[in-house]
């Protein structure tokens, strides 16, 4: 059995999970779940952060929602690849939410036999099964600054095709970075 469906924790009502202690009897996480995102900025920085990277799309989400680190770094490797190999070196790509919540699980088991592994509501509390964010409404998700506007126009697209990846209702903002004056 592999992953649940995301809206099995996407949508729930939830207060963040991550405790871990040094004290055996405070701490309830056993283990911590490894994280799934390899790079949180990638593509160009130094002329992001010099400004010659003016035209910057923003992923905001519009809803709270659990975003999953998995479904984060499919989007991550969707849209990273086919910037690299489309405009290589001509944008700037960041993840900005960082994963702290612990997702866990009760797994209860289905079938002729299953009876006896099984202990029900007993010791319900879950094993950590994995790592999400928790976003509220206004969150930026991605940031993607482009050169000129026929990137923009081919990012812009290829972040509408990673919507249905996400979890919650997302909108793309757009602003343009303004030259600095150099005094």
């Amino acid at each position: 059995m592999g992953l649940r469906k995301a809206n099995a924790y996407s949508k729930r009502l939830v207060t963040p999970f991550t405790r871990v202690s040094k004290k055996k009897n405070k701490s309830y996480i056993k283990v911590v779940p490894p994280h799934k995102i390899i790079k949180f900025e990638m593509g160009n920085i130094p002329d992001y952060n010099s400004g010659k990277l003016p035209h910057i799309l923003t992923v905001v989400a519009a809803e709270k929602f659990q975003l999953r680190n998995n479904a984060t770094e499919a989007c991550r490797q969707y849209v990273n690849k086919k910037l690299e190999k489309s405009y290589p070196g001509q944008y700037m790509f960041k993840i900005v939410p960082f994963p702290h919540h612990i997702q866990r699980e009760n797994k209860m088991l289905t079938g002729a036999g299953a009876d006896r592994m099984q202990t029900g509501m007993q010791l319900s509390f879950g094993k950590s099964v994995g790592k999400s964010a928790i976003l509220k409404p206004g969150n930026p998700i991605f940031i993607l600054a482009t050169a000129n506007e026929k990137i923009l126009s081919y990012a812009r697209k290829l972040l509408k095709e990673v919507d249905p990846k996400l979890p919650g209702k997302v909108r793309l903002e757009y602003h343009k970075m303004e030259a600095s004056p150099i005094a």
